[in-house]
This record gives structure tokens, sequence and C-alpha cells, in this order.
């Protein structure tokens, strides 16, 4: 009986130590070049970016991908442990998570179709028919605006809606807006950009020792050079 006991006390042991190994990462691929889907694969700057953040902890990461508005959420109730989402760390998401030291600055812009005149920068959005992403930064920016728009889960679904004269304008981060527009020649920026913000990896409150290995990661990646290879192949 002692023995079996010990067998199965050494089988618990051996699965609790290979679990806490793991790392559960949150994020929504729909966001190019940061994170995307690309023949099924979960590909993009985030996700490399998680990648080596792991290699140095030494944990291994696994990568879930679900619906933005969704990833606090399942960072409170413990689904994932850490949120890399091209996520902005803002006062409001500060309340509820903490978030590491920041590791890209954007901002936000104006998609507009090639032939419109008529939207220069954000002031020119009023009365116009605007499509953002669900939960991300330019819906609350729109919405602070007191503008109405169309709330889409993904931005090729409001890059869609664009083109098809369904909207006059999608709001999206610099970064992924440029991506749309290096791939599609009938697009095109609005001149005005809003200011600028952080994109930080978002942590349980409750996390601090995981917070200072984030952190201490990312200050080694940047030292050791990788941080600069990951923006000049995603970016550059």
């Amino acid at each position: 009986m002692k023995k079996i006991l010990l067998v199965i006390l050494s089988v618990v042991l051996f699965t609790v130590s290979f679990g806490s190994n793991k790392v559960y990462v949150g994020t929504n691929a729909e966001f190019p070049p940061f994170e995307y889907l690309e023949k099924g694969e979960m590909v993009g700057f985030d996700v490399d970016l998680a990648k080596e953040i792991g290699k140095i902890m030494g944990k291994e990461i696994v990568m879930k991908d679900m619906a933005f508005d969704g990833l606090i959420p399942a960072l409170q109730t413990k689904k994932v442990d850490l949120i890399i989402a091209g996520m902005t760390a803002t006062e409001d998401r500060k309340k509820t998570v903490n978030f590491s030291d920041p590791y890209y600055s954007a901002n936000q812009v104006i998609v507009l179709n090639e032939e419109n005149t008529d939207i220069k920068g954000f002031e020119d959005l009023k009365g116009k028919k605007i499509g953002v992403m669900l939960g991300f930064t330019g819906d609350f920016v729109i919405t602070e605006m007191g503008y109405p728009s169309e709330k889409f889960n993904a931005a090729f679904a409001g890059i869609m809606a664009l083109q098809s004269k369904k909207i006059d304008a999608v709001v999206l981060d610099s970064e992924t807006a440029n991506n749309y527009i290096k791939k599609n020649d009938n697009l095109k920026l609005a001149e005005g950009k809003g200011e600028a913000e952080d994109y930080a990896i978002a942590i349980r409150k409750a996390d601090k020792e995981l917070l200072e290995e984030v952190n201490s990661a990312i200050e080694e990646l940047k030292e050791n050079g990788k941080f600069e290879e990951l923006l000049t192949k995603y970016f550059k």
C-alpha cells in the first residue's frame, strides 16, 4: 500500500512540477503584425516576443487565442497567466491588472478608401460611419469622442466593410493599419493621428514575482539585441 501511495504521490508531484513550468499567454490573433494566423499557425511580433521571454524565464509558453474583450476576464479567472496582445496600458485597465514595462509605442490612425477626401483627422469623423475593433483602444477613443461606431471582432472584418463602402473609416492601431495599407493599394491613412500609447504585457495584481521576471526578460532582450531583431523582422 505504501509503495502504491508513493507511486501516486510521485505522479502527482511530476504533474504539478511539469504544469508549473508552463506559462499560458492570452492573445487575440486578429491583429497583424503583432499576432495573426498563417496557415493555421499563430505567428507575429507578440508571439515571438512571448517565446523569447519564455526562454529567458525557463518556461514553456502556451499561446491561447481568444476574443480581445475576453482577455482580461480570462486573466482574472486564471485561464491565462499573461496577456500579450498589443494591449495598451490604459489607466482604466491598470485598475484591474498590472502591466509590464512598455515594449512598443503606437498611435491610433484612420484608415480610408483611397478616393476619400472628406476625412483629414479625427474631428472629421463626426457624422461618418466609423468601424472600430471591439475592446481595442480605437473603440474607447471613438466612444469618448461621443461618436457612434460599428464594432468588429477582427480588423480584417472592418477593412472589408470599408472596402465595400459599408462604412466610411476604420480606426486602428498604427502598425496594424500600416500592414493593411501595404497590402491594399485602394486604402490610405488620414493625415491626423491620435496620441501615442504604450503596449505592455498584462499580469494579475497578485503575481508580483511573475511581473518582475517578465520585466527582467524584456530588459535582457533589449540588451542582447534580440528585441531589435524582432522589430526588424516585423516592422522594418
